[in-house]
């Protein structure tokens, strides 16, 4: 899965094309990390249309639980409405940041609508696995992706709090390791992407084998 942010980037003409034509030759999934977070109808305009076209060319978004259920069904209509391979939605039920306001109740509202929605919400976005706090029902078939993820268990002057691969897939049952500074800062970040890679597969080896 590669993750990124379509809206940092100083030029974009083509990236979105090339994007997906790099993933399908190489096999792998297209993360926008967008955090919608509006009205139905102007989410469903954003995800579609603009510059970016984020829909035509994004398998996953990022999606706030924010604007209520009417968010995930404009990303319903419109993915519905989209030729191409199946594309889904993650909720942000958790956020890395320090003081983030998801938690608690709104966590579980989170939950809550996913469940009803589980056509096109495929997971979340959470600091680990969410049943202790929710009923398991609601977990089934959900996939966690963990953002914040660096080897060295830190922060940063913004607020951004690290947590190890082996911490989030191993004890707290995440699926997904989302890396960034600690790829794109490293002196090789393809070097350094392959020791995240072993390290978030070592952690699932052995939280499988412990269960």
């Amino acid at each position: 899965i590669l993750t990124g942010h379509i809206d940092i980037l100083d030029e974009y003409e083509g990236v979105g094309q090339a994007l997906r034509d790099l993933g399908a030759e190489h096999d792998f999934l297209i993360f926008e990390d967008r955090k919608f977070a509006d009205i139905g109808n102007t989410v469903a305009h954003q995800y579609t249309g603009g510059v970016y076209k984020i829909g035509s060319w994004a398998d996953l978004v990022t999606v706030h639980a924010v604007a209520g259920p009417g968010i995930v069904d404009a990303f319903d209509q419109s993915i519905k409405s989209m030729a191409g391979p199946p594309r889904g939605i993650l909720l942000l039920a958790e956020m890395s940041s320090k003081g983030a306001l998801a938690t608690g109740d709104y966590t579980k509202s989170t939950l809550d609508m996913a469940t009803k929605a589980t056509h096109v919400v495929c997971g979340f976005i959470a600091s680990g696995r969410l049943d202790s706090k929710h009923d398991e029902e609601t977990d089934a078939g959900m996939i966690y992706c963990t953002p914040g993820v660096q080897f060295e268990a830190s922060g940063d002057h913004l607020g951004q709090q690290y947590t190890s691969p082996d911490v989030v897939v191993r004890e707290r049952g995440s699926d997904v390791i989302i890396v960034g500074r600690g790829v794109y800062h490293a002196p090789n970040p393809a070097t350094e992407a392959e020791k995240y890679r072993k390290a978030g597969w070592d952690a699932y080896m052995a939280r499988i084998h412990r269960e």
